[in-house]
């Protein structure tokens, strides 16, 4: 399945894991906004690997995904997802307020 952040493989943090399943966000969910999500931030200066910030929608609701990604091998990683507050996003969740 092709994608927007060239991942070569995607794998998913324990911390991913337990936040998608407090959350209610199912991994085929979260697979489909790291494969055709918008880039909404980028974190180039995070470690280990650089990271964005993706928004995608899942059933009309939307989705923000943290995916970490080394730079040679093109491994992902999910670092998070969540559905975004619209308290603390703009309407289109692409901003913070």
């Amino acid at each position: 399945m092709p994608d927007r952040m060239g991942c070569a493989e995607i794998s998913y943090s324990g911390h991913a894991i337990r936040r998608m399943f407090e959350r209610g966000l199912e991994m085929d969910a979260v697979l489909q906004v790291v494969t055709s999500g918008e880039v909404v931030a980028s974190y180039p200066e995070d470690q280990p690997y650089p990271s964005d910030l993706l928004l995608g929608y899942v059933r009309d609701e939307a989705v923000h995904v943290v995916v970490a990604r080394e730079p040679e091998s093109g491994q992902c990683f999910v670092v998070t997802a969540y559905y975004p507050d619209p308290a603390r996003w703009s309407d289109d969740f692409r901003t913070r307020r």
